[in-house]
């Protein structure tokens, strides 16, 4: 319990230093934000700090918090301490700057944040990178609700050939539509909070029971492999760098939160109000994921669930009904089950607004809105589909989803670097480059070794992701100073 607890002191006081850091390097002010000065009734709308910062959480925290730690926590209680760090360095840092950067430029969506700092070429690979990742999303945010729902919450088998499967989807599908295409402060910011408190009784009731019911949780100076679990043999095995850093996505670094917060930005009142909304919410999210690796490693360590990546989401049922019991269990469900469906909703929103915006097409009334609406969601269904009535469909889809959810913040961190550059930050740049270059090479890393990827040796595939990172390196602080240069003639 000891590395655990040291990982949550980390993770809060390291928030509290470089959260007030970031926030020193990026200046916020009190100018007029774009929720006043493009107010439009739809999506840019001014709504209180409490309300931007509940739904920018529940934008971001999908199942990636939850379903990630549980399988991640397999390579041992390092991960009590590599999530802190992770998340307070990189995830939240990228999460502050990218909202705030598209706050500064009018609140702006993350393809045109990416077309601003870099050039047409990269603007193009993120924009159809991202358009992908976003459609995954919102038929992964589909089927992992719908599946626990179904299951662990109706009792239904949750089988392709089950109606009740598909009416569960179904009634999701709906709501997504809805979320979608209706002004922001209707819908989402109204059932929000209803679902934030769901949320919150989840996440605080398994954290309050971990002591409570005594969960037996390793530390990093006892021996890793116990009588039940080999956590240092799974360690060895199965190469924690790069397969941790892609499996933790959410608590850690998420390339889909820019997305996210790039929605908020269009409804904040003021400037000031980023850290709490951007930064603070993500080490939120990073606790989120601290308990449920440690709920998962309490049930594994007891013998109540097998330690195995594939039963990640039976271990949640677990991990809920053995600390608070038959009714709090299906509550505590109740609350991951809002995770994704809260990120599925606003990540189908973002790719509306995305394309929309970089085909100049009208979105003022909801007949517009729809037609365009329907295009992305006969494609999710599509993906749904291939999903749930193949085998192997879902296990392919979750894989291509983890790996393109990290990949995607490289690009955040090029414009972040290179925003830095234009505006007088260069001595700050290493805040994105750190970050950045560490999951170049996890991503290249891994990408190139797996079976989904290209399948080389891993010494090949060590080397070239330490080649590519070196390159992505090179490349920004190359191209940041060219630009900050152009700035400085044309001043």
């Amino acid at each position: 319990m000891a590395t655990f607890i040291i990982g949550l002191v980390i993770l809060f006081v390291g928030a509290a230093l470089y959260g007030k850091f970031c926030e020193h390097v990026f200046g916020p002010d009190d100018r007029k934000t774009p929720a006043y000065t493009k107010q439009d009734g739809l999506d840019y709308v001014p709504m209180r700090e409490w309300k931007n910062s509940l739904i920018n959480l529940l934008n971001i925290a999908g199942t990636g918090p939850i379903l990630g730690p549980i399988q991640g926590i397999l390579f041992g209680p390092i991960a009590f301490i590599t999530i802190p760090i992770g998340n307070i360095i990189g995830g939240a840092m990228h999460d502050y700057f990218s909202g705030m950067i598209c706050l500064r430029d009018g609140g702006t969506q993350m393809p045109d944040m990416i077309r601003r700092y870099s050039n047409k070429g990269v603007y193009t690979v993120y924009q159809i990178f991202c358009s992908l990742l976003l459609l995954l999303v919102g038929a992964v945010f589909i089927y992992t609700p719908g599946d626990i729902a179904a299951t662990q919450v109706f009792g239904f088998d949750g089988k392709a050939t089950s109606v009740s499967t598909w009416v569960i989807y179904g009634v999701i599908f709906v709501y997504y539509l809805v979320a979608t295409v209706f002004p922001i402060d209707k819908i989402i910011g109204r059932i929000y909070p209803i679902f934030g408190a769901i949320l919150l009784f989840s996440a605080l009731g398994v954290f309050v029971g971990l002591f409570a019911k005594g969960y037996p949780l390793i530390n990093i100076w006892d021996n890793w492999n116990g009588a039940l679990v080999s956590y240092g043999d799974y360690f060895s095995a199965n190469h924690f760098i790069p397969i941790f850093f892609i499996t933790v996505a959410c608590g850690i670094l998420s390339g889909f939160h820019s997305t996210q917060t790039a929605i908020i930005s269009r409804t904040m009142k003021s400037e000031r109000q980023g850290r709490m909304t951007f930064y603070n919410m993500m080490v939120l999210e990073g606790f989120i994921a601290m308990v449920w690796a440690a709920g998962a490693m309490g049930v594994y360590n007891l013998g109540l669930q097998a330690a195995d990546a594939s039963l990640a989401t039976a271990t949640i049922g677990v991990v809920c009904k053995d600390i608070l019991g038959p009714v709090g269990g299906v509550i505590a469900l109740l609350g991951v089950i809002v995770l994704p469906i809260t990120s599925g909703d606003t990540a189908l929103r973002s790719l509306r607004m995305a394309i929309s915006d970089a085909l100049h097409l009208d979105q003022k009334n909801v007949k517009k809105r729809l037609g365009l609406a329907a295009v992305i969601f006969i494609l999710v269904a599509v993906i749904l589909v291939f999903a749930k009535s193949n085998a192997e469909g879902f296990n392919i889809l979750w894989r291509y989803f983890a790996w393109s959810n990290q990949t995607l913040s490289l690009f955040a961190f090029i414009a972040i670097s290179v925003w830095m550059f234009e505006n007088g930050k260069a001595k700050f740049v290493w805040m994105p480059l750190i970050p950045g270059a560490w999951y170049a090479f996890v991503t290249i890393t891994y990408i190139v070794n797996a079976k989904i990827g290209f399948n080389v040796p891993w010494g090949a595939s060590y080397v070239i992701g330490v080649i590519a990172a070196a390159v992505y390196v090179a490349l920004i602080i190359w191209y940041g100073k060219k630009r900050a240069a152009r700035k400085a003639q044309n001043a």
